[in-house]
């Protein structure tokens, strides 16, 4: 299967010749770094080598980390030293190394966002030849549109470390008592008829939680997948800017009427995080966002809705599926002098192997989900992952341009869209969305401004106007 149509595919060659320079990056490379050098191992010294690891700071890379005596006790050849550095940091300083060929990375972890343009770019190191010479890794484990949405020409160029799409998380005992069935894959009209019913704020209960927070990557990412829905789409194949069409309009309209209606207090500032935890404590009736939320929402040790919460499929409107696919993978830049030791490093940490030692040694609540289908498969998961594992892959293996989207487009992605510069007119865009979220402009406004942003991209892309 693949994330996007042949329209798609045709344009990459296009999309590859643009380097990411110019898109709105130019952060200078620093590093917060977490030195992990190994303890001495008898080996003769000058024999060892040092790889530098640049990963997102999240829970699970922490505890990545937190098992890489794992790693040194099969590779006492080898240290590893982290930079770890939030993810708007991360994707800045990462994107400023690997496009100027600066070098000072042997492993990045990047997204299926920047895999298909870098690997185009001559930017990342084909990983096929070590796949295929590592026991057991078993590349065809990958789920399949992962997998495709981190190669390049049928090759794989990163390799996931966890992925997700996205759906709806629903509280099955205010349903219940409210006499309320939720449907397997809802429409947006039911979710707000739902979240009208629900909503009780003198209880603490927000009817619906929804991000709004600024940030391509944040509130951006639901809305996108709702534009997609209501037949909505950034550029037509002309690459003409269609954000102040009718059907993007009707898209924002309802996304923004119904978290201020309905949604939690301060919405305009309420990213994954912020939803996160008023979910889990028990402060919304349901909230659309990426499938990775079960790994808190399911978590005893934070969490007060453990085995309350049910999960539908994204919610749709026009066209028959809804969602996102996202993945965090590993990837080895060109420039790194240290390959084999980079990819033993990655294949460690993507190996079927690590999910069971991270279930053994940590729990199995904290296992990475949404790259390996084998992970469903381990009976301790399969166990707990039994309310949210199918429509956590259904979700995913749907997951395509050609079920969620109306109309074809020019580029690849459906949260984002798959061009060097989105991530600076998708900042742009996004805080004019958080803007009418917080109710400080229209929708109209929103837009008006969104399409003028959208309008100087397109003109690089041969639009005249």
């Amino acid at each position: 299967m693949t994330p996007h149509p042949p329209s798609s595919r045709s344009s990459g060659s296009a999309l590859s010749r643009r380097t990411l320079l110019g898109a709105g990056f130019g952060a200078g490379l620093g590093a917060a770094t977490l030195g992990l050098s190994g303890c001495a191992t008898g080996t003769a010294a000058g024999t060892r080598e040092t790889i530098v690891v640049a990963i997102v700071s999240n829970p699970q890379m922490q505890d990545a980390m937190g098992l890489i005596d794992h790693f040194r006790a099969a590779h006492p050849d080898v240290d590893v030293r982290f930079v770890s550095l939030p993810e708007n940091e991360a994707r800045a300083k990462i994107t400023a190394s690997v496009a100027s060929g600066g070098g000072e990375f042997d492993v990045v972890m990047i997204s299926n966002y920047e895999t298909p343009m870098w690997s185009a770019n001559g930017w990342l190191t084909d990983l096929e030849p070590y796949i295929a010479e590592t026991r057991g890794y078993d590349a065809e484990d990958f789920i399949p549109t992962i997998r495709e949405a981190l190669s390049h020409e049928g090759r794989q160029h990163s390799v996931p470390f966890y992925g997700e799409s996205s759906f709806l998380a629903y509280r099955r005992d205010l349903f219940e008592a409210a006499g309320l069935e939720m449907p397997r894959q809802p429409t947006w009209d039911q979710v707000r008829e739902f979240a009208a019913e629900l909503n009780a704020p003198e209880d603490g209960v927000s009817g619906v939680a929804l991000r709004g927070l600024a940030g391509w990557g944040e509130v951006l990412a639901p809305l996108n997948t709702v534009v997609n829905t209501f037949g909505g789409r950034w550029f037509d194949m002309d690459w003409r800017p269609m954000l102040d069409s009718p059907e993007v309009h009707a898209a924002v309209s309802t996304y923004v009427d119904t978290v201020r209606t309905w949604g939690q207090p301060g919405a305009a500032t309420s990213g994954f995080g912020d939803c996160l935890t008023r979910v889990s404590q028990g402060n919304a009736a349901m909230w659309y966002d990426a499938s990775s939320m079960v790994s808190g929402i399911e978590n005893p040790a934070s969490s007060t809705v453990v085995g309350d919460v049910g999960y539908a499929l994204a919610p749709v409107m026009e066209s028959n599926h809804a969602g996102w696919l996202y993945a965090w993978s590993l990837a080895i830049p060109e420039t790194s002098q240290h390959k084999q030791a980079a990819w033993d490093f990655i294949s460690w940490m993507t190996h079927p192997d690590y999910f069971r030692l991270v279930g053994e040694e940590l729990s199995w609540e904290v296992l990475p989900p949404g790259s390996r289908q084998s992970t469903y498969e381990i009976p301790e998961y399969a166990a707990l992952a039994e309310n949210y594992a199918e429509p956590t892959l259904y979700s995913m293996d749907h997951a395509t341009q050609e079920n969620c989207m109306l109309h074809e487009v020019p580029y690849p992605g459906l949260q984002f869209v798959g061009i060097p510069e989105f991530q600076d007119v998708g900042t742009r865009v996004a805080q004019q969305i958080s803007a009418a979220v917080a109710g400080r402009q229209s929708v109209d406004e929103a837009l008006s401004q969104s399409q003028t942003f959208a309008e100087s991209v397109a003109r690089t892309y041969g639009w005249e106007g």
